[in-house]
């Protein structure tokens, strides 16, 4: 059984593109920034398979002698910096016009219209970190029941609420709303639900039921061509949400990343031929975006301890891959993604060790070498690097 399980650490960046500076990013480096800021960096498993042999990863600081897996880095060849256009472009498509984004928050005439459309009238509409707005805002809003609509500098429509003032199916179905409504003048790549409760000690805490509705995929990816093979494709995490279901023939929700590496570890054991695609959120989501170097880095030693249950889940054809689909550098400005190479590391049974793959040119070789595995078609764009790895 041919399989390929493709591990997305969101947002783990491995350094500046050549073109970081247009997009307010120089200097940005997600890895190398959060091991200067961890204390000990305790990674012995992901240094293994070659994470640090990869070109300028933290200086060299976690390379070892003989890695066990193949690496390199990426280029993102496509316009744009955000979760749909780093996943898409992993999966085969090139973004010529970057998603539209709203960082003076969405028209008035929009906002208004929308307000008909939903029956209440909304908080926000501007840019703002989630768990900040929710504090700032989440008052006025437990008092009147109007939601909170928020962006960011990707493009996105998100609106918060506190689960016993607007249940979580209504939050899903203005969002619902939202969806449809965003599109031609007011286009936006996701729509995101972002609920939240009170706890026992007072603190607003978002939920894991976050769900994102995004636009259907510009053109055909490496998860419909592995589909189109009649071989599964399984997507763990928010990977249904961000191509929008098509291509997936199984998905499953996640609460968090130790729930998503447990689903994960279920695919595996699982017996079928195709494709496992699972996004990590918490490096993003919890702190990337809330500029937390310490809280980003212990998750990722959590990460790295589970390692050799994934391994040990796979089978002898089994190739794993990983890899990120943008940066999110935590001592950066703002709270927002940054236009970064991100990391590719292979293993298998059926891999070279020690492969430097060096530099290559697009996020997409990894879908066009995953459609060459399972014998899918040739993703749109993206070279496959097959040929250097297979052993």
């Amino acid at each position: 059984m041919k399989r390929v399980t493709l591990i997305v650490l969101d947002s783990l960046g491995i350094g500046e593109l050549a073109d970081a500076e247009n997009y307010g990013d120089k200097g940005a480096n997600t890895f190398g920034h959060i091991a200067d800021n961890m204390d000990s960096f305790h990674i012995p498993n992901l240094r293994k398979l070659g994470l640090g042999n990869i070109q300028g990863a933290a200086e060299g600081r976690f390379a070892v002698e003989q890695p066990e897996g193949a690496f390199g880095k990426l280029k993102e060849k496509s316009k744009g910096k955000d979760t749909i256009t780093g996943h898409w472009e992993i999966a085969g498509l090139y973004t010529e016009i970057p998603f539209k984004t709203y960082p003076d928050g969405f028209p008035k005439a929009f906002m208004k219209a929308y307000e008909e459309a939903i029956g209440v009238e909304t908080l926000g509409n501007y840019a703002a970190s989630g768990t900040e707005i929710i504090e700032e805002l989440g008052p006025e809003h437990e008092a009147t029941g109007k939601p909170i609509v928020y962006t960011s500098a990707d493009s996105v429509f998100q609106i918060a609420a506190n689960t016993a003032v607007i249940p979580l199916n209504r939050l899903y179905e203005i969002c619902e709303i939202a969806r449809k409504m965003l599109v031609g003048d007011v286009a936006c790549g996701r729509v995101i639900a972002r609920p939240y409760i009170i706890d026992e000690k007072g603190n607003r805490t978002r939920t894991s039921e976050r769900r994102d509705y995004a636009v259907s995929p510009s053109g055909k990816t490496v998860l419909d061509k592995v589909k189109a093979v009649g071989k599964t494709v399984y997507a763990i995490g928010k990977i249904s949400d961000i191509f929008n279901g098509q291509g997936v023939t199984k998905s499953v929700h996640t609460d968090d990343n130790m729930d998503g590496v447990d689903k994960t570890i279920e695919a595996l054991k699982e017996k079928f031929e195709g494709f496992i695609f699972t996004n990590l959120v918490d490096f993003d989501s919890k702190f990337g975006h809330r500029r937390d170097a310490k809280g980003y880095g212990k998750a990722i030693e959590e990460f790295d301890a589970r390692l050799p249950e994934i391994l040990g889940a796979m089978s002898t054809e089994d190739v794993l891959i990983l890899c990120a689909d943008h940066g999110n550098d935590p001592i950066h400005t703002g709270w927002d993604h940054t236009r970064e190479h991100v990391p590719v590391v292979i293993y298998g049974k059926g891999i070279k060790q020690g492969i430097d793959l060096g530099v290559r040119e697009s996020f997409a070789d990894i879908g066009a070498t995953i459609a060459e595995i399972l014998g899918a078609e040739k993703t749109e764009i993206g070279e496959s690097f097959l040929a250097l790895i297979r052993a």
